[in-house]
Order: C-alpha cells, then structure tokens, then sequence
C-alpha cells in the first residue's frame, strides 16, 4: 500500500492546489469515531468530516440501509421514474420541520445547491430579488453561495464580483465587539441606503456560524429577524446545513432560539457520510416554483435516501439529540480545565450548544487577541497525538469540535487527554 508521502505526491501532480487538504495523510478505512491511514495509524476522529458524520464511520444500520438500496436500484432520475425512499425522506424531514403548520421537503446534493434553491424558492414566493446574509457566515463555494459567504478569502478571492442583490450586515461577536443592537441597526442602515425591504425576498442565517467561528447567532437577533421578516414580508431561511441533525442539543440548531424559519437547508449529517441535501420549507412557499424549475440529474440519489432513513432510525433509537448534550458538557468541562492552566496554549471563549464546541487560541492568558499561529500548532500538535482537530474563524484562531455523537466513552475521553497534550506540546 501507498505511503502518505507517495499518495500526496500523486495527489499535487494529478490534483489543482485550488482545493485544499487540511493534512497530507491518507485514509485507508474509518469505523465509528476512528480512523486509520494508509500506514496503519490511527487517529482519533474530531473533525467529523466537518459535520457530516453525527451517526459515525460507517454505522451499521446506515451500511445496511445502503446494502439494500444497492440491490435494487442505484439511480433513476426522480424527476423521471421517481421512488418510494425520496417520498418517505420527505416525509420524516416534514415531521422534524421546526415550524408549524403544514410542511413540503425537496431533496438535492450538495449543501451549496441546496442553499441556491432556497433563494429560489424564496424568489419565486416573493416576486423579489434581494438577498441578505451575514459576515462571516458560510453557504458554499458555487457562484450563489460564495456571494451569500461573508468572507473574501479564500472563498472569493479571484473569482470576480458577486451576483447582484446580495447583501451583508454584520453578525454578533463579542470578540469583534459588535452586538445584536449593531446587526439591527446595520440591517435598518442598509434598508435606507441600499434595498427597500419590499425587495427582499429572503434573510439567511446559521443558527450557529461554522467556518465563521462556531458562533451562536444570538437568540435575540433571531427574534428581531423573524420580526421584521413578519413585517416586511420576507423569508426567513435557517442554514441547518452544519448544526442540524442533534448535533446542537435539538434536531435544528434554530429550535434553541424558539423562533421558526420559512426555509430550511440541510446536508452533512442527513445521510451519514452520503451525498444529500435538502430544504424544508412552509407548503405554500415550497410550491412556488412552476414544475421543472427545482431539480437536479441526482438529486435525492435512491441510496443517499436509504441512508438518511436510516440515520434518521439512529439519531431517535440512540437518543443522539440527548447525547449531544452529554457530550458537549464533558468537552466544556475539560476545556474549562485546560484553560486553568499555566503549562497549556492560553484558550478562551469555550461556547457551543449541545456537541458543536469551539474555543479560541489567544495570544497570552486574560486576552483576546487572536493567535493564529498557535492555532495551527496546536492542530499540528494534536494529529501527532492521533486526534484530528480542525480551526475555523475570521482570524484562524478558532478550534472547533465535531465528533461523532455516537462516539464511546471510552474513545471520547482518549481524545480529551490527546487534545490537553496538543494544547500544551504547542504552547512554545
């Protein structure tokens, strides 16, 4: 078998640097919570292949669910000769939708195509071209979703200028010193100087911010937002793309906050591992579009659907939205130790609902500058250990946690103990 260093080799000849590789190390086969490379190494799994793995490596029921699908049919075109595992996903997500009143799902690939449907959808129910979205907020590299993102680099930089009709406010952060008042009164700004609230068709947000920072989007705010969306007629759209499926401590990461959204756009965790996304929106608006304008060649694939049917059996028969909070709370708890510390990297700002944990890396002990640099040293420091971390954040400072909700105990404290390693092997 191939060494890292050989496969690596291949991968920058054949492969264009545009898409990057958090580590040079090479997967051979993953189970539950762990991982072991092409050297037979293994590594503990806290990345979670950015939140698309709340189920784990390979669960058994999910591999069955596939085993079965793949027996029968693999791909038809629902658009063409539809099947019984899209309806029936549908269904399950119109019963878990975070709203009331009667609910329709639609199903695609990605997250990125999913979250251009959305504004779509919004579009067609509005008869409006405004957008408006977030600083640091993240909906995907297409030419829609990269004009939706709230950061440049690396997401924008060299592709030109954004679609029009898309707009930014800022997103509360106490480490950029802007509050919920400082959204409200960007958004009032921008309704004066730029767009005329009767032209907005949709205001997108994550309920938690992923690549922005892992930052809980105030509940405040998103009870202002549903206010002026109620006023002015506008959609409301959650990004449930990264904080749905328990990882929050709920099914949706909105359903926090009590406030109910329009849209709702989701991926990652939905087929454990397998390619689907979709929406789940209020019946009227999700009927909007004239047939053949929303679809896709393999949207909603029959064995991503297998898939997200069986994840869906998981989540409710190991209780993971209770895990979730079990877990987070541990995490919490042993970060808020390290922080004590002298002999560790200075940390702060532990915060998360439920398993979506983050903290920040600062310069020195009772600051808040940010320390890139340590960040990666710590990441690097960790993967010595055997546990995969990933950063995030406006300034690269942030450690975010997404593992598995299904990991055990037992593997859950290993990574604990390797991550207080990392934190203080990096602290040079």
């Amino acid at each position: 078998m191939s060494t890292n260093a050989e496969l690596h080799a291949r991968r920058i000849d054949a492969i264009p640097r545009g898409i990057a590789n958090a580590f040079p190390v090479y997967v051979a086969r993953a189970e539950g919570s762990e991982l072991w490379d092409t050297e037979g190494r293994r590594l503990i799994d806290f990345a979670g292949g950015i939140a698309v793995l709340n189920t784990g490596h390979r669960h058994p029921k999910v591999m069955a669910a596939v085993a079965t699908q793949l027996d029968a049919y693999t791909h038809t075109a629902f658009q063409v000769l539809p099947y019984e595992p899209y309806v029936e996903v549908c269904e399950r997500l119109n019963a878990l939708a975070p709203f009331s009143g009667a609910a329709k799902s639609i199903l695609f690939t990605t997250g990125a195509e999913a979250v251009e449907n959305a504004i779509k959808i919004a579009r067609a129910s509005t008869g409006r071209p405004g957008v408006i979205a977030f600083a640091g907020g993240f909906h995907g590299r297409t030419n829609l979703g990269m004009a939706l993102t709230g950061k440049v680099a690396p997401y924008k930089k060299k592709f030109g200028i954004s679609p029009a009709g898309i707009y930014h406010v800022p997103f509360p952060s106490e480490a950029a010193r802007i509050g919920v008042a400082d959204s409200l009164r960007a958004l009032e700004y921008l309704f004066r100087a730029d767009i005329d609230p009767t032209d907005v068709a949709a205001i997108i947000i994550e309920p938690v911010q992923g690549e922005g920072g892992f930052l809980p989007a105030p509940a405040e705010l998103l009870q202002a937002l549903r206010t002026l969306c109620d006023q002015h007629g506008i959609v409301f759209i959650a990004d449930e793309i990264q904080t749905g499926f328990a990882r929050t401590g709920k099914m949706f990461g909105i359903e926090n906050s009590g406030v109910e959204p329009d849209l709702v756009v989701v991926a990652k965790s939905l087929a454990g591992g397998f390619p689907l996304s979709g929406i789940i929106g209020r019946a009227d608006m999700m009927d909007a579009a004239d047939p053949g304008g929303l679809g896709g060649t393999y949207a909603g694939s029959p064995v991503g659907c297998a898939a997200a049917l069986a994840v869906l059996d998981v989540i409710a028969e190991e209780g993971l939205v209770e895990r979730a909070n079990v877990i987070g709370d541990r995490l919490k708890t042993a970060l808020a130790a390290f922080a004590s510390r002298n002999d560790t990297v200075p940390i702060t700002a532990i915060r998360g609902p439920g398993a979506m944990v983050a903290f920040d890396i600062v310069e020195r002990h009772g600051t808040t500058e940010p320390d890139a640099d340590a960040t990666k040293r710590v990441v690097q420091a960790a993967l010595a250990e055997g546990l995969v971390l990933l950063s995030c954040g406006v300034h690269a400072n942030t450690i975010r946690i997404l593992n598995p909700l299904t990991i055990p105990d037992p593997v859950l404290e290993d990574g604990i103990a390797k991550l207080g390693r990392a934190l203080t092997n990096a602290n040079i």
